[in-house]
């Protein structure tokens, strides 16, 4: 997490150490800056025996390489920024500056070079952000959220920022469309999980909307009750720490998934449900009040009531082996290749093909293809797929989903479990022992078919309702972007058999 410090007696890298301001020592380590100041050290006072004690100024400290938001030289002066930690679970800006002579410049020029590369790594410096804050999502605070604990972060770091409230529902979608795609690196969502979902959509809507979705980023400030987004990317609820982990964020293909109902067709980055889960989190909008715990609430209540939901569904299944679905996580997890490299070359392609892909295997309304797998759902209690792995805090419902695997992880359940079983299941979510439970089944797929039985309910789509009615899922591999902590994996605890 941003806000920790490494050990200040890590290894060090050669030739990264300089002296400023007579007494003060900079030194590069393999992940942190090492500060050593010595202007302020003194020996004991002999006079009160050693027994009195006073505060006097640290030393020596690390700070974090993830930490450093930039640095360089101001006239004769070097300024060293930075998030400092502010607490618990935030992080502030914070400021070291010490007096440099003529002669010394020359010396600390490449050294400062050399500090700011090791900190962004391969991330983008100074990058231009369209920052969209939802003034009505979760609580309502996300606009105090922004300005309190993110706009300071992107402020220190360069940032470039641009900053609009949406007004009204599908704002977002009507911004995206027309944003300008020369002017901006990645899009920031200070919202919950709508504003992202609306952002893709946007994106997918224009006429380049292939290469639209492959060069614009996206990533979201936690504003909002689920935030699942924040989670997989960087894992935290917290918004100044999640503002340094954008300014460091990696671009990250994402698998986004077309969503057809009748003669209409989106698109989703995160999940999709149907059953208790879309019944427990649409259903309980009344209690919005009470953030994350409205959906512990309402699935508690639809649990006591062993409440089902009548379906047809049928899966193009990629794999269901729970053991090969756990070495497909790892296999993808250790791969070599260079994210970086790959999407350079993906937003060239989509450059080349710059509408949305087509539909491989057609919409809702087409038949039926003959290899996709028929699972019962008579007695359906929770259909759950998931293009992430988090859905909010402390429910990893599908450990083994990957940003770009082209895939995605299909949970059921049938409703006749037991409730001692449905609520040991909700308790093993929070303890990674979710995925290898019996009553969980878990499948990798490219696309299904769901058809209600019943007249009314729930479907989510990445939090969001849309209408009750048959819909169909298909995934198209790579074709989002996002801004990420590891450009290749979620910040999630992996699939454990």
């Amino acid at each position: 997490m941003s806000a920790t410090s490494p050990a200040p007696d890590q290894p060090l890298l050669r030739d990264a150490a300089v002296i400023v301001d007579t007494s003060v020592s900079l030194t590069l380590g393999t992940d942190s800056l090492l500060v050593v100041d010595e202007r302020f050290a003194r020996k004991p006072d002999r006079g009160c025996c050693g027994l009195c004690k006073s505060k006097e100024p640290e030393t020596k400290h690390a700070i974090a390489l993830l930490n450093v938001l930039d640095a360089e030289l101001r006239s004769s002066t070097l300024v060293i920024t930075y998030a400092r930690p502010a607490g618990k679970n935030e992080v502030s800006v914070a400021t070291l500056a010490y007096p440099v002579s003529q002669k010394e410049s020359s010396t600390i020029e490449p050294w400062v070079r050399k500090l700011v590369e090791r900190a962004y790594g391969s991330a983008q410096r100074r990058k231009r952000l369209k920052v969209l804050v939802n003034p009505f999502g979760g609580t309502g605070t996300a606009s105090y959220l922004y300005e309190t604990y993110a706009a300071p972060i992107f402020a220190a770091a360069k940032c470039e920022m641009d900053v609009q409230a949406t007004t009204h529902r599908g704002h977002a979608i009507e911004i995206a469309e027309q944003l300008d795609l020369d002017a901006y690196d990645a899009v920031i969502c200070c919202s919950g999980d709508g504003l992202p979902y609306e952002v893709f959509n946007g994106l997918g809507k224009r006429a380049n909307g292939r290469e639209a979705l492959a060069r614009m980023a996206v990533a979201m400030l936690p504003c909002g009750s689920g935030n699942g987004m924040t989670w997989n990317c960087f894992g935290t609820d917290s918004v100044s720490i999640t503002a340094v982990e954008i300014v460091k964020g990696l671009r990250t293909p994402l698998d986004l998934v077309s969503i057809t109902q009748k003669d209409s067709r989106t698109l989703s980055f995160l999940s999709q449900s149907f059953g208790i889960v879309a019944d427990s989190d649409l259903g309980t909008d009344n209690i919005r009040w009470m953030g994350a715990q409205r959906f512990t609430f309402g699935f508690l209540i639809r649990l006591l009531q062993r409440t089902i939901y009548p379906c047809d569904l049928a899966i193009k299944v990629d794999m269901k082996d729970k053991m090969a679905i756990k070495e497909h996580y790892i296999s993808f997890k250790n791969r070599s290749d260079d994210p970086a490299s790959a999407d350079s070359d993906r937003t060239e392609a989509a450059k080349q093909s710059p509408g949305l892909p087509e539909l491989k295997y057609g919409t809702v309304m087409d038949k039926l293809p003959e290899d996709w797998e028929i699972i019962p759902g008579e007695t359906m209690g929770n259909f759950y797929a998931g293009n992430m792995a988090i859905m909010s805090k402390d429910t990893n419902f599908f450990p083994a989903a990957l940003p770009n695997d082209g895939y995605l992880d299909v949970v059921t359940i049938d409703g006749m479990v037991s409730r001692a079983s449905s609520l040991k299941m909700m308790n093993e979510l929070a303890t990674g022992g979710f995925f290898c439970m019996p009553d969980v089944n878990v499948r990798k797929a490219t696309a299904f078919r769901l058809v209600p039985h019943e007249k009314e309910g729930y479907i989510s789509i990445d939090g969001e309702q849309v209408p009750f009615e048959a819909f169909q899922a298909e995934v198209h591999h790579g074709l989002g972007t996002m801004l990420s902590k590891s450009g290749r994996v979620y910040e999630a605890e992996g699939p454990r058999v």
